[in-house]
């Protein structure tokens, strides 16, 4: 599903999505025809903008953490002019699994919108690298993440993007056994080794204490 309150992005976005095999299930332009729709028929994943009508401030972000309280299943992909830290970091730090925060620039990126919506789809992440870049600048648990060498730094960045091991060899040009290895001394140095979760939560565990959230 498409919610933004821009005719020419949304029916953009529709035609695009329709060209690359996937059905869109409604294309609306404020919050509450968007909760109507999902509450109809729950997609895969919605595709929803930060700002929209009545008051064009956060209410698409609210919609979007009402789809991820209702419809736990709902993948959500974010879109916002701008780089906003509080939505992206309220975001990951309720459910994060199946969540992606892009900004519009990034959708004239074809393939690079495409790969966030597979991932967010996969119960993923998928977060924008300017966001993430931003989202450092803030500063935050800096302790644990100073004994972090610059290679593990790089994979950790390519996780908080949401890559996968595989992703992230290919993109550093690595084998996937030694980002295998980088993960494992991350989970270590960031004290997550015995944390009773899956590798995938502390995965976003990792990544949580890196944007400092």
């Amino acid at each position: 599903m498409l919610a933004d309150d821009s005719t020419l992005l949304r029916e953009g976005l529709a035609r695009l999505l329709a060209d690359e095999g996937h059905r869109v299930l409604a294309a609306v332009g404020d919050a509450d025809a968007l909760l109507a729709a999902v509450a109809a028929e729950p997609p895969d994943v919605a595709v929803i903008d930060v700002r929209m009508p009545p008051d064009h401030r956060d209410e698409g972000l609210r919609a979007a953490l009402a789809i991820r309280e209702r419809w736990p299943g709902v993948g959500v992909l974010v879109l916002s002019q701008y780089v906003e830290r509080r939505y992206a970091t309220e975001l990951l730090t309720g459910s994060p699994e199946g969540v992606g925060y892009l900004l519009k620039d990034r959708v004239v990126e074809i393939e690079e919108f495409l790969d966030a919506l597979d991932r967010v789809a996969e119960g993923r992440t998928a977060f924008d690298p300017e966001v993430v870049r931003q989202l450092l600048a803030r500063g935050g648990q800096r302790r644990s993440l100073d004994s972090l060498t610059a290679r593990e730094r790089e994979v950790l960045t390519q996780m908080a993007e949401g890559h996968t091991n595989a992703s992230i060899a290919a993109r550093l040009f690595v084998s996937r056994s030694a980002v295998e290895k980088h993960v494992n001394a991350i989970f270590t140095k960031l004290d997550l080794t015995n944390t009773a979760t899956t590798t995938h939560s502390r995965r976003v565990l990792a990544v949580l204490r890196y944007l400092g959230a």
